[in-house]
């Protein structure tokens, strides 16, 4: 393994993982802990669903529904907390990412399919 600033791991402070995890987890964090655990759960769930998503669009081009459900939803959601609080990060790129999204999935349905 490579050391610390040296090679590849230059500039890397591989010390900032642990504790910065343990906001979420430790209940002495307080309102950390409190406002973490709902966000964890839902980017988890979001996660989740979107990589099912897109196994299944590798598996079938046509079956789109669960990414363009997932990805309606997020734009909506985070749509709204960017209009309301008005700040980029992360709930105004989210919503521009997920609206990116449903751009291409609005063209594959639509894409003739290919013969092969």
């Amino acid at each position: 393994m490579a050391e610390h600033g040296s090679g590849a791991w230059r500039g890397t402070d591989l010390g900032c993982c642990p504790k910065d995890y343990s906001r979420v987890w430790d209940p002495r964090a307080g309102e950390v802990s409190l406002g973490s655990m709902p966000s964890l759960a839902a980017g988890l769930l979001f996660g989740s669903a979107a990589g099912f998503g897109a196994y299944q669009i590798t598996q079938n081009p046509k079956n789109i529904w669960l990414s363009l459900i997932t990805s309606g939803t997020l734009t909506g959601i985070m749509g709204m907390r960017f209009y309301n609080s008005g700040k980029f990060m992360p709930a105004g790129l989210v919503a521009g990412a997920s609206i990116l999204m449903l751009g291409r999935l609005g063209l594959k349905m639509f894409e003739k399919p290919h013969e092969s």
